[in-house]
């Protein structure tokens, strides 16, 4: 006990380690661990906002189904710059280059905010036709177009949480990625029932309050990782480690590894090229996939309301389950880009079926508990009987994919860490636009299934997509893929 009781303090305190020698189970473990309190403060965050929301009206949480259905596309835009910089980092720390890894961190931030300034101002102007296009109806747009106006035109401050955090990752360094949502998220649920209901001196501003309680929490986080990219950095003697670890150098880190100095902000073309050459492909890669989302809301909107919020609610609580799983798939992508850049590409490969198999043991089990207590948990944020039924209908389904999509996550993620995004963007273009759309109207609307016929196309869809995944990555392609 007192041996995984140290572990743990390990991972929480967080040290940039070198991940390319010693136990892969202990690396996996060490970096894993924060990556998932990272991912379960983050899902906790979207089950706590859309409690408050769904306290409001069922057209609030309307609004917010909608808006983040589009808002996922820049979720996409951030993901996928923050794959290409979390593999160019890790490859250039495994091969001993911090500097240079700190230089192509910077050249990510230039990129991300020219993005956020061409996504932002359309989305300022636009709110009221955004969620007019997405099927709101008037009530829901007179309610929501300050929600979506908001969350939109302050985009910056997801683009740099998501691509500042893939750096730290990227680094070795998960801790602060998990502090940094910590913060911004415990700030975030704080302040929402003060600005959604009025309470004390704060105004009520109804569902656009959630909005402003995530742009200020999130900015907020933004702050902390500057400060940690730009605090010098405090080298400590080697750690010392078990009798069957080696020892490593570790940095002692209120800041990072990664600094961003007067030598780094200046624009490398070059860099910003390569960045965008995994990147465009890596956004391309989650646009997909969030656009074969935005269809099936779109599907799921003709059935009215009551099914967008009970879908809405249950998706929240899938994220809630899903996340801290891609915090072990997190942890894959950063072992395979630093053992690529140490010149082992066969630790690498066993570092993501060792992740992948303890992905597998978590969410079977996770999924059991969900399909037993489904309409118990959805009843904790609703209590309309139609709103009930379509959400327990979606977290049931949905469970039953579980066990492909553990292996699905870590495989698609390994592959973005070795920077080959393109592979898992092909994969995602015929299971999710040529599988899972054109089947999830035909059983949805055609034969009549609703919710459930969406639900279906799903997890049917996904499961498939892991498996291609998976027989694509023990071919060994990504082994050669230069960054």
């Amino acid at each position: 006990m007192r041996k995984v009781l140290k572990i743990i303090f390990e991972a929480i305190k967080g040290e940039e380690r070198d991940y390319t020698t010693g136990s892969i189970n202990r690396a996996i473990v060490l970096l894993s661990i924060p990556m998932i309190l990272e991912m379960v403060m983050e899902s906790l965050f979207a089950v706590v906002d859309v409690y408050f929301v769904s306290k409001v009206s069922v057209e609030a949480v309307t609004v917010v189904g909608l808006t983040e259905s589009v808002l996922t596309l820049i979720y996409s835009v951030a993901i996928g710059l923050s794959m290409a910089a979390t593999a160019m980092v890790a490859r250039r720390i495994g091969e001993k280059k911090p500097q240079e890894a700190s230089v192509a961190a910077m050249q990510s931030v230039f990129i991300a905010v020219a993005f956020s300034i061409l996504i932002g101002i359309p989305g300022i102007f636009f709110a009221d036709e955004i969620l007019q296009f997405m099927g709101g109806d008037e009530k829901v747009i007179a309610q929501g177009a300050g929600y979506t106006r908001i969350a939109l035109g302050s985009n910056i401050v997801i683009m740099l949480l998501f691509l500042l955090n893939g750096v730290f990752r990227g680094a070795g360094n998960a801790a602060i990625a998990m502090r940094v949502l910590w913060i911004s998220n415990g700030i975030n649920i704080i302040l929402d029932p003060l600005f959604i209901f009025g309470i004390g001196p704060f105004p009520e501003m109804g569902v656009q309050g959630a909005a402003v309680a995530t742009t200020i929490g999130r900015s907020i986080g933004v702050i902390y990782q500057l400060y940690a990219l730009l605090k010098p950095i405090k080298k400590t003697a080697p750690a010392t480690l078990d009798a069957e670890e080696v020892q490593v150098e570790s940095i002692n880190i209120g800041g990072s590894i990664i600094r961003f100095t007067k030598e780094t902000l200046v624009l490398n073309w070059e860099i910003i090229r390569r960045l965008l050459k995994v990147g465009i492909t890596g956004a391309g890669q989650f646009l997909i996939a969030s656009a074969s989302w935005i269809f099936l809301v779109r599907i799921v909107a003709e059935f009215g309301s009551n099914a967008v919020a009970g879908y809405t609610i249950a998706i929240r609580i899938i994220i809630f389950t899903t996340l801290p799983s891609w915090g072990l798939a997190n942890a894959a992508a950063t072992l395979v880009g630093q053992n690529l850049g140490a010149g082992q590409p066969e630790r690498a490969e066993t570092s993501v079926w060792r992740s992948g198999f303890f992905n597998m043991l978590f969410l079977v089990g996770l999924s059991i508990i969900l399909v037993i207590f489904s309409a118990p948990i959805i009843r904790f944020f609703t209590q309309e009987p139609a709103v009930i039924a379509d959400g327990v209908i979606t977290l049931r389904i949905f469970c039953a994919g579980y066990i492909f999509w553990a292996w699905g996550m870590v495989v698609s993620q390994s592959f973005n860490g070795a920077g080959d995004t393109r592979t898992p963007t092909i994969i995602n273009l015929i299971c999710f636009w040529a599988m899972e759309i054109p089947l999830g109207y035909l059983l949805a609307v055609t034969l009549d299934w609703g919710v459930a016929g969406v639900c279906i196309a799903v997890a049917i869809s996904e499961s498939v997509w892991a498996i291609i995944s998976i027989i694509v990555f023990k071919r060994g392609k990504w082994k050669s893929v230069q960054i």
